[in-house]
C-alpha cells in the first residue's frame, strides 16, 4: 500500500488530468493483471479489499503519468456508465478516497491531456518507486491469453456464429464436452482486431510510499476520456494478434501451434483435446474447492442467460450458461478451442454460475 488518505496526495497546486478509469473489483477487473481479483491486487501493490476500487488514471501538471487507486468504486463506476453512454462526466474523487497513487499506468492509454508534456513516467525522485506498464503485447502468454478471452466475452455472437454444431463430434475421456470432427483451418474471419477494453500488467511490483510529487485528483478532468466501449471502461489496447475460433479438427489436436499457420490435416482423435480436458478437470474442481475471488465470473447475458468466465494456471474459459465454451490455453499461441455442450457441459456451467462473483 502506497499510503492513504491526503497523505497519498500532493501539493494543492498539483492536479490530475484524468484520461480514464477503471474498476477493479472481485466482479469486474482489468484481466491482464491477473487470473483473479487478488492478484490483480497484488500486481498494482494494493490490499483485496472486499468493495474493490476504482483506478483513475491521469497526467499531472507535468505530463507524468499516474494512476490513483479510490476506494469510492461508485464514483468510477458512475463516471465509467457515463462515459460508456458518450456523456461528459468529471470524475474527481475526493482525496480523503485516495488509497494510493501510483506512478505508470497499467494501462496501454490512447489519448494525453491538452496543453501539458507528452505522457512519461514520472522521475525515480518523484515516482518512489518502479512505475506501472503496460504488458507486452509482442508474445502469446497469459496475459495475451486472458486478453482474447476477453474479446470473446465482449463480441460473443460473432465467434459464435462461425461455429456449426453439426461439426461437433463426441468428446472422450469422459467428460462429456465436444469438440468439432473433421478437418479444415482456422477460419481467418475470426482474426481478432484491436481489443476495446483497457487493460492492465502484470510486471508492476510494490511500490513506494507516499512523497509531495503525487498528484491529487480534486479538480475536474480537463483532458476528455477516451472513446468508451462496450464494456463501460474508455480506452485501447493491443489485442492478441491471431486469436480465432476454430471450426476444424485442431482443437482436438494435442499439438501446440500458431493459429496464423495452423492447418488440420489428420482424422481427429478419438481421446479429444488433452488440454480441454484439463480445463474442463480444473473447473469442476472449483465447484467443490473455490477458487480465489473472481477467479470466476457472471455477467449479463441475452435472455435468460449468462455469460460465464473462468481462468486457471495456462488458461480461461468463456462460455454462456445455455450454449457451448470456448477454451484458451496458454500453450496453444493464439488458438481459440470450441467446447460443445455435450452431456456434462450444461451442469458444469450451471454449477460454476451458482458460485461465480456478480457485478454489484
Amino acid at each position: 500500500m502506497s499510503g492513504t488518505g491526503e497523505n497519498a496526495v500532493a501539493a494543492e497546486d498539483d492536479a490530475l488530468y484524468v484520461l480514464t478509469a477503471v474498476l477493479l473489483t472481485p466482479a469486474q477487473f482489468p484481466s491482464v493483471l491477473g487470473d483473479d481479483y487478488p492478484a490483480a491486487c497484488t500486481a498494482l501493490g494494493l490490499a483485496p479489499l472486499a468493495d474493490g476500487y476504482g483506478l483513475v488514471l491521469g497526467q499531472d501538471g507535468e505530463g507524468a503519468r499516474w494512476t490513483v487507486a479510490t476506494d469510492d468504486v461508485s464514483l468510477v463506476a458512475v463516471a465509467v456508465a457515463a462515459w460508456d453512454c458518450g456523456m461528459e462526466y468529471d470524475l474527481s474523487p475526493d482525496e480523503r478516497s485516495v488509497v494510493a497513487a501510483l506512478p505508470g499506468w497499467p494501462l496501454a492509454v490512447a489519448v494525453a491531456a491538452p496543453g501539458v508534456p507528452a505522457p512519461h513516467d514520472p522521475a525515480p525522485e518523484i515516482a518512489g518507486g518502479p512505475a506501472l506498464t503496460p504488458p507486452d503485447t509482442s508474445v502469446w502468454g497469459p496475459a495475451q491469453r486472458r486478453l482474447g478471452a476477453d474479446e470473446i466475452a465482449l463480441h460473443w455472437s460473432v465467434w459464435r456464429e462461425q461455429i456449426d454444431d453439426a461439426d461437433f463430434a463426441q468428446g472422450a475421456a469422459g467428460s462429456g464436452a465436444t469438440t468439432p470432427g473433421g478437418t479444415g483451418t482456422p477460419d481467418e474471419a475470426g482474426k481478432a482486431g484491436p481489443a476495446d477494453e483497457a487493460s492492465g500488467t502484470t510486471t508492476p511490483g510494490p511500490h513506494g510510499g507516499p512523497d509531495a510529487g503525487r498528484p491529487k485528483t480534486t479538480d475536474p478532468a480537463q483532458a476528455a476520456p477516451m472513446t468508451a466501449t462496450a464494456t463501460g471502461t474508455p480506452g485501447t489496447v493491443e489485442a492478441p494478434a491471431a486469436s480465432r475460433p476454430l471450426t476444424s479438427d485442431a482443437a482436438t489436436s494435442a499439438e501446440p501451434r500458431a493459429a496464423a499457420t495452423a492447418t488440420a490435416t489428420s482424422a481427429p482423435p478419438t481421446t479429444g483435446h488433452s488440454g480441454i480436458r484439463r480445463v474442463l478437470a480444473e473447473a469442476r474442481a472449483y465447484v467443490d474447492s473455490p477458487p480465489p475471488l473472481g477467479r470466476v465470473r457472471s455477467s449479463f447475458a441475452p435472455g435468460d442467460a449468462r455469460t460465464l468466465r473462468a481462468d486457471g494456471p495456462g488458461w480461461s474459459l468463456v462460455a454462456r450458461t445455455d450454449d457451448i465454451a470456448f477454451v484458451l490455453l496458454d500453450e496453444e499461441p493464439g488458438e481459440v478451442l470450441p467446447v460443445g455442450r455435450g452431456r456434462e457441459l450444461p451442469g458444469l456451467l450451471a454449477a460454476l454460475d451458482r458460485m461465480a462473483v456478480r457485478p454489484s
